[in-house]
């Protein structure tokens, strides 16, 4: 079968990179560089190390780090400006997934001069850009070697660019960066990587490839065996590591076969509501995961056992249903929230979040089976 895959040109997993960033990353970032980051890993001072590594090898560090969640076209536009003003020759993503799309699309904007607005949806963003490295202190978004970039518009709407151009130049995957991270960020952000593995896995997408299915498989054993794990313990840096590269693993499976519904109807709670992205999609995938059952029963029973091992002994009619079921109930077992209403969602706001999913084509398109917006809020409507 015909197919395509993309990943990012190098990717660097040890313990303890990050402090030597400049070995490996300096090279290609240039004499200036743009590091786009958080307030919270300000506080923390966890990307320390790497500026003072890299300012020791004579770079200009330039930092950036107002990102919020679910950043905004306002922030980009706001980096771009200190780039410029910088003449940066680089750009150093270093974060969660919202610092790492933001510096992924401000080194793209810095290197074309491209108009944001000539960039947006699939395979627009001409480039060229900047050089590009980016260092994940989640494991979750998997953004460290997808195409894809998520910002938000004024108002509740997001929207993507998604392109080759956005893959970075290096990867740094440091487990001591992700060492102490909260429970429930862990949490989220581990089922937000699994989600990404499942639907890379069932996606319809037409480049859904041998490729992607291998390592959406080896993500969900990883993730699986060890979520619990980095949950309860935030110093267990082996469960830290298989986390992160799960993580990794599964941004490069759905990088080439995209994600689905789970991700559409996620998009409205996290715009309008301002819930993270990765426990949006955990609010979703139980009841996403039932809608699609009819359709996709078959694929979830083949990575049921990548997940749960104990579900290889049940029988395959019903292996499908005991991965939904065995899913919820792992989210309720690292105390995440399970239903919207916990979230001070009120149940007359799933007609409005119905419409604004029906918005997500570029994803719905891929999911095993059609889902109308009386669908959607169906879906809501149990998730609620």
């Amino acid at each position: 079968m015909p197919f395509s895959f993309s990943t990012t040109k190098a990717v660097v997993v040890r313990r303890g990179a990050a402090k030597d960033i400049e070995a490996v990353a300096g090279p290609l970032l240039g004499p200036r560089i743009l590091l786009v980051t958080d307030p919270g890993l300000s506080r923390l001072g966890l990307y320390i190390p790497a500026l003072e590594a890299l300012r020791r090898q004579g770079k200009t560090v330039v930092l950036f780090d107002t990102v919020e969640a679910d950043p905004s076209v306002g922030t980009l536009h706001a980096a771009c400006e200190l780039g410029v003003a910088a003449g940066v020759t680089g750009v150093l993503g270093f974060g969660g997934g919202s610092s790492l799309d933001i510096a992924k699309v401000a080194a793209l904007l810095l290197g074309s001069k491209q108009p944001l607005d000539e960039a947006w949806g699939v395979n627009n963003a001409r480039g060229p850009r900047l050089p590009l490295v980016l260092v994940p202190t989640t494991a979750g978004t998997g953004s460290e070697v997808t195409p894809v970039a998520i910002l938000t518009l004024g108002g509740d709407e997001k929207r993507g660019i998604s392109s080759p151009v956005l893959l970075p130049d290096l990867a740094l995957l440091d487990a001591e960066l992700t060492l102490g991270l909260p429970p429930q960020i862990t949490a989220a952000t581990g089922i937000d990587a699994m989600v990404h593995a499942i639907e890379a896995y069932t996606s319809t997408n037409a480049n859904n490839n041998p490729l992607s299915r291998i390592l959406a498989r080896e993500a969900l054993r990883l993730l699986g065996s060890n979520i619990e794990r980095a949950v309860s313990d935030g110093q267990d840096i082996a469960a830290r590591e298989a986390m992160l590269l799960g993580s990794m693993l599964a941004g490069q499976a759905f990088a080439n076969s995209p994600v689905a519904a789970v991700h559409a109807l996620a998009y409205p709670i996290g715009g309008i509501f301002h819930v993270p992205h990765g426990l949006s999609n955990a609010l979703v995938l139980t009841s996403v995961m039932r809608f699609n059952l009819h359709a996709a029963g078959d694929a979830y029973a083949e990575i049921a056992a990548d997940v749960f091992p104990d579900l290889a002994d049940v029988a395959a009619a019903d292996r499908a249903s005991a991965f939904v079921r065995s899913l919820g109930e792992l989210i309720l077992r690292l105390q995440m929230p399970s239903r919207l209403r916990e979230l001070g969602i009120p149940e007359d706001a799933l007609p409005r979040m119905a419409f604004e999913a029906m918005k997500q084509q570029r994803l719905l398109v891929n999911n095993p089976r059609a889902v109308s917006e009386a669908d959607a809020f169906a879906i809501y409507s149990e998730a609620w």
